[in-house]
C-alpha cells in the first residue's frame, strides 16, 4: 500500500513539473500546493488535488482566467512542519506562486499562515482541523475550505441535542484535535440540552493503543459515547469497537466517521450504527450539481469523490472567479473581491465568510448504515445543518482574535 501510494503521488508530482514546465511565467495563474503526499495522511490528501484538477481543466479549456492558463505546483510536506515551511517558502519567493494552499496538518497550516501574512499572499487552506486557522490566529491572507474540529463538533451537539442520549463519556486522542472536537461537541451540547450528563473521560496518546480504555467505557454504561478520534485511530477504533462489541452496546459519534474515506478503508466490515459529521457526500444531496461534479470526477479518476476532492474543487472555483471579478491578477483586490463571495457548489451555494475567511459549509449529521448500491457503508438519516446554525459568530471570532 505504502509503495503504491508513493507511485501515485509521483507521477502525479511528475506530471505537474511537466506542466509547469510547459508554461512561462507571465502567461499563466500559478497555485503551489503543499500537502502530505505519502504515508496514511495521503488517503485523504491526493484528493485534493484531483478535485483541483478536475476544475482547473475545466476552467483552462475555457480559455482560463483573464486570458492566463491556471497552473499549479505540488510539494510533499511528508507531514513534517519544517519540509512544509521550506516548501512554501521555495514556493512562494523560487516559483513566485500567486496563491498558496494546503495542508492536512494544523501546525504546517499555521506556519505556512504565518508566511502568508509576511509574505502578503493568499493560502487557502484545504483539509487541516484546528480551529485556531481562521479563528484566534486568523488574519486576512488565510482562508479555510474545509470544516475545522470547532464547527463540526458544534454541528454534531445541534443534532445530538434532539437525541434521547443522556449520560455521555467523552474518549479520544490526546491531542489539539482530539480535545477541540471533543470540547466544541460537549460544551454546545450543554448548552443546547442542560439535563446532559458527562459520566467521564478516557484519553490516549495519539497513535497509541486504546483498546484498554474500551473495557473501562463499556463498564460505565452510558448511554452515548463522544469519540475523539482523528486520522488512522478513527478506523481502528471503528474496527475495535465492532470486534469488542462497544458498538453493539453504545452508540458513539465521531466525526467524519460517515465520510467515504472512512468506509471505503473498512468496507463491509464497517459497525453500522455510528454517528458521524461530514461536510460532503458524494450520494447527498442528490442535485443536479452534485450529481454532475461526481460523473465527471469519475470519468476522469475512476472512482468516487471524496471530501478532499471537493474541497479542492471549491478552492479552484473561488480562486479562479476571485481574479476573474478583480479583473487584474491583483492579491489585495483578489482578497478583497473574494471576502463575502457566493459560489454554486455541488451542495448548493456557498460563502467565503468575510468577517474570518471561513466557508460556510452545511454539516451533514448522519449515521452509518448497510446500501444495496455499494460494497462499503454510507451515512443514511442525515440531517443537514446549515451553517448559520453552528459556525461560531464573527463577534465570537474577533473576541478570540484581541485574547
Amino acid at each position: 500500500m505504502k509503495n503504491s501510494v508513493f507511485c501515485l503521488s509521483l507521477i502525479l508530482f511528475l506530471s505537474l513539473l511537466l506542466l509547469s514546465g510547459s508554461l512561462n511565467a507571465g502567461e499563466t495563474i500559478k497555485i503551489g500546493i503543499v500537502d502530505t503526499y505519502t504515508g496514511p495522511a495521503s488517503e485523504q490528501t491526493l484528493a485534493v488535488p484531483n478535485g483541483f484538477k478536475a476544475a482547473v481543466e475545466k476552467i483552462n479549456a475555457k480559455g482560463g482566467v483573464l486570458g492566463k492558463k491556471i497552473e499549479f505546483i505540488i510539494r510533499d510536506d511528508q507531514f513534517k512542519v519544517d519540509v512544509g515551511l521550506a516548501l512554501a517558502k521555495d514556493l512562494v519567493f523560487k516559483e513566485k506562486v500567486d496563491v498558496l494552499m494546503g495542508t492536512i496538518n494544523s501546525e504546517v497550516s499555521l506556519a505556512i499562515s504565518d508566511l502568508a501574512k509576511t509574505e502578503k499572499i493568499p493560502f487557502f487552506v484545504t483539509l487541516a482541523k484546528s480551529s485556531k486557522i481562521v479563528g484566534e490566529k486568523g488574519h486576512k491572507y488565510v482562508f479555510s475550505i474545509t470544516e475545522n474540529a470547532e464547527m463540526a463538533g458544534r454541528a454534531a451537539a445541534v443534532a445530538l441535542a434532539k437525541k434521547p442520549f443522556v449520560r455521555y463519556w467523552i474518549a479520544g486522542d490526546d491531542y489539539e484535535y482530539g480535545h477541540s472536537i471533543a470540547d466544541a461537541t460537549w460544551n454546545n451540547l450543554k448548552k443546547l440540552n442542560p439535563k446532559v450528563q458527562l459520566l467521564g473521560q478516557s484519553w490516549w496518546k495519539a497513535g497509541g493503543d486504546f483498546t484498554p480504555y474500551i473495557p473501562q467505557i463499556i463498564a460505565a454504561k452510558p448511554d452515548f459515547l463522544i469519540a475523539a478520534t482523528g486520522g488512522a485511530t478513527m478506523i481502528n477504533f471503528q474496527k475495535a469497537a465492532k470486534a469488542t462489541g462497544l458498538s453493539q452496546k453504545i452508540p458513539f459519534y465521531q466525526h467524519a466517521a460517515t465520510e467515504h474515506t472512512t468506509l471505503e478503508a473498512l468496507g463491509a466490515s464497517a459497525p453500522e450504527g455510528v454517528y458521524g459529521t461530514n461536510a460532503y457526500f458524494f450520494y447527498y444531496p442528490e442535485t443536479p450539481e452534485n450529481k454532475a461534479f461526481v460523473e465527471e470526477y469519475r470519468r476522469i479518476y475512476s472512482k468516487y469523490p471524496r471530501f478532499g476532492a471537493f474541497y479542492g474543487y471549491m478552492a479552484a472555483q473561488f480562486i479562479a472567479e476571485g481574479f476573474k471579478k478583480a479583473g487584474k491578477i491583483d492579491r489585495e483586490k483578489f482578497i478583497r473581491t473574494i471576502e463575502g463571495m457566493t459560489l454554486n457548489s455541488p451542495v448548493g451555494p456557498l460563502t467565503l465568510r468575510a468577517c474570518d475567511h471561513q466557508l460556510e459549509l452545511p454539516m451533514y449529521f448522519g449515521i452509518t448504515q448497510k446500501s444495496p448500491k455499494y460494497d462499503f457503508l454510507i451515512a443514511g438519516d442525515i440531517q443537514a445543518i446549515p451553517a448559520r446554525v453552528y459556525l461560531p459568530s464573527c463577534a465570537e471570532i474577533m473576541q478570540l482574535r484581541k485574547k
